[in-house]
Formats: structure tokens, sequence, C-alpha cells
């Protein structure tokens, strides 16, 4: 496998140029990260942050399928054609 391959198979199975992977999963990371940050500060502090957690892994899941059902969807429109 050609070592550029490394870097461009996965995003092109998910239906994604290099580029607007590398965006997606920024993206992903750092609400990954303020989430997780908003729940250790939850576990020094109970009253804060209660349902930071729980909402970033909800809105983290939807986008997750959002992205899948559009990958789906463009796969699908470039077999027909």
């Amino acid at each position: 496998m050609k070592p550029s391959r490394l870097f461009t198979e996965h995003p092109e199975s998910v239906g994604q140029t290099y580029g607007q992977h590398f965006r997606f999963a920024c993206g992903f990371a750092t609400r990954m990260l303020l989430g997780g940050t908003a729940c250790l500060f939850h576990a020094f502090f109970p009253f804060a942050f209660r349902h930071t957690g729980s909402t970033c892994i909800t809105d983290l899941y939807e986008r997750l399928i959002a992205s899948r059902s559009s990958a789906n969807a463009r796969a699908r429109m470039s077999a027909v054609r």
C-alpha cells in the first residue's frame, strides 16, 4: 500500500476528502475534550454541569449518524450514475 493511502483510505470510505475528515475529526475531538472536562469538573463539584456529559454524548452520536447517512446517500447516488 502506498504511504499516501494511509491518509486517504479511511476518509474515502466514509465519503470524505482528507481535509473534510480532518475538520470533522478535529471538531469531534474538541467537543469530546470539552465534554470530558465538564465531566471531570462535575466529579469534584456535583452541582455543576449536571447534564453536560450526557448532552455532549447525545449530540456527538446524532452528528455521527447524520454524517454516516449523508455518506451512504452520496454512495448510492454515485452507484446510480
